[in-house]
C-alpha cells in the first residue's frame, strides 16, 4: 500500500482538476487552495510523487510539467458528493474507458490500519460461525438472502420493502401493485448468492465461466440477453461511456481477472471485481447486480463475510461508483466496502 501523506492529497486533487501543470502553477493553484506552501516545498513533492509513479513528467528542466498517473488517480480522496453535486457534463472527469486502469490496480489498496480493522472484523465473524448450531444457521443465511436481495434490488430503483422481500422469499408471495419483474429481480438474486454460497470454491479466482453463469442467473426472466453485450450502452447521470468493442470488452476482462488474483487479501480481491466489472459493464444488463454477487463469490471462496449491503446509502454508493467511473479513484467506494464489510461480519454467521 502506498504511504500518501496530506500535502501529496492535496495535490493529487489539484492535478486531477486541472491536468498537465508546471511546479509554479501547481505552486499557484496550492496557495489559492488557502495552504501557505514554498515553491520550493512543492517541488520537493512533486519530485517523490513523480518517483512514486502517482505522477507523470514530461519535458526537462524549466520545461517539465506534471500529470496525475492513473496510479494517482485511484489513490486520490475525492469528495464523491461534492464531485456529483455538478452536473455530468459540467464535471472535470474523463469521458472515455481508461485502458491503464485495470493493469494498473496495485496488488493492495488496504492499508496496515484498514487490515487490521478488516481483519479484526473477520475474526469476529469466524467466532460466530464456529460457535452457531446448524438451525441458527440456517436462520443467518436467510436472513442474509432477504437483507442483499432487498438492497442490491432497491438500489436498482426495486420498490419492494424489506418486509414484501422477506414475504417474496419465505412464503414466494408477491407483493400486490409492483410489476411482476421487480419479484422476479429479488428471487433471481436469492437463486445467485444460492449458487455462489454452494459452489464458493469455483470462484478463488475471475473466470469468463463464472462470471457467465452468475449474470445469467441474475437476470433469467428479465428480458436481457446472455453474454457479453456486441452494443454500446451508457451509465446514467454521468457522461462516462463503456467500452462499445467486444474484443476490448474481453481484453479488459482479462486484466481485470489478472488485477483480482495478483490481490493479496480476499478484501481486494473481492473490491476490485465490485469496482472493475461495473467499470467495464461488458454486459447490456445486469453489471452492478452481477458484480455484487461477484463480490460476495469472492469473499465467501476465501472463508471471509458475504456482504448484504443493508446499511449502505444508496445515494452515496451510487455517487462513488461515478467517482471510479469519472476519475478512477477507488477511495470513496473503498470506505463504503469497507465500513459494509465491518457490519456483515459483525451481524451475520453465515456458514
Amino acid at each position: 500500500m502506498i504511504k500518501i501523506s496530506q500535502k501529496q492529497q492535496q495535490l493529487l486533487l489539484i492535478f486531477i482538476k486541472n491536468g498537465l501543470l508546471s511546479s509554479s502553477q501547481a505552486h499557484n493553484l496550492f496557495v489559492k487552495s488557502g495552504e501557505d506552501l514554498s515553491l520550493v516545498t512543492v517541488k520537493r513533492e512533486l519530485a517523490k510523487m513523480a518517483s512514486g509513479k502517482l505522477l507523470s513528467v514530461s519535458g526537462k528542466g524549466r520545461a517539465s510539467a506534471y500529470e496525475i498517473s492513473t496510479l494517482g488517480r485511484i489513490f486520490t480522496n475525492v469528495d464523491a458528493g461534492t464531485y456529483c453535486s455538478e452536473e455530468p457534463d459540467k464535471r472535470y472527469g474523463q469521458k472515455n474507458f481508461n485502458f491503464n486502469l485495470l493493469n494498473s490496480l496495485p496488488p493492495e489498496i488496504f492499508n496496515a490500519d484498514e487490515l487490521l480493522a478488516l481483519d479484526g472484523a473477520t475474526a469476529e465473524y469466524s467466532r460466530r460461525i464456529m460457535d452457531s448450531p446448524p438451525t441458527i444457521a440456517k436462520k443467518e443465511l436467510e436472513r442474509l438472502i432477504i437483507e442483499l436481495s432487498w438492497k442490491s434490488s432497491k438500489i436498482e430503483g426495486n420498490t419492494y420493502t424489506l418486509l414484501d422481500t422477506e414475504k417474496l422469499i419465505l412464503e414466494n408471495k408477491e407483493a400486490p401493485g409492483h410489476d411482476k419483474k421487480e419479484a422476479t429481480m429479488i428471487l433471481n438474486h436469492k437463486n445467485a448468492f444460492n449458487f455462489v454460497h454452494e459452489n464458493s470454491k469455483e470462484f478463488r479466482t475471475l473466470t469468463r465461466a463464472n462470471l457467465e453463469r452468475l449474470h445469467e442467473i441474475l437476470v433469467r426472466d428479465l428480458s436481457v440477453g446472455a453474454g457479453f453485450r456486441k452494443k454500446p450502452v451508457g451509465v446514467v447521470g454521468s457522461k462516462y461511456q463503456p467500452l462499445d468493442n467486444i474484443y476490448q470488452i474481453n481484453e479488459a476482462i482479462d486484466s481485470l481477472a489478472g488485477a483480482v488474483t495478483k490481490a493479496t487479501t480476499p478484501y481486494t480481491k473481492s473490491l476490485f471485481a465490485l469496482v472493475g466489472l461495473s467499470y467495464i459493464q461488458p454486459f447490456e444488463d445486469g453489471n452492478k447486480r452481477t458484480s455484487r454477487l461477484l463480490a460476495n463469490a469472492l469473499l465467501l471462496a476465501h472463508n471471509h463475510a458475504p456482504l448484504s449491503y443493508r446499511s449502505v446509502d444508496e445515494k452515496e454508493y451510487r455517487e462513488a461508483m461515478l467517482v471510479f467511473y469519472e476519475l478512477n479513484s477507488i477511495i470513496p467506494i473503498k470506505k463504503i466496502f469497507a465500513g459494509q464489510y465491518d457490519f456483515a461480519a459483525r451481524n451475520y454467521a453465515v456458514k
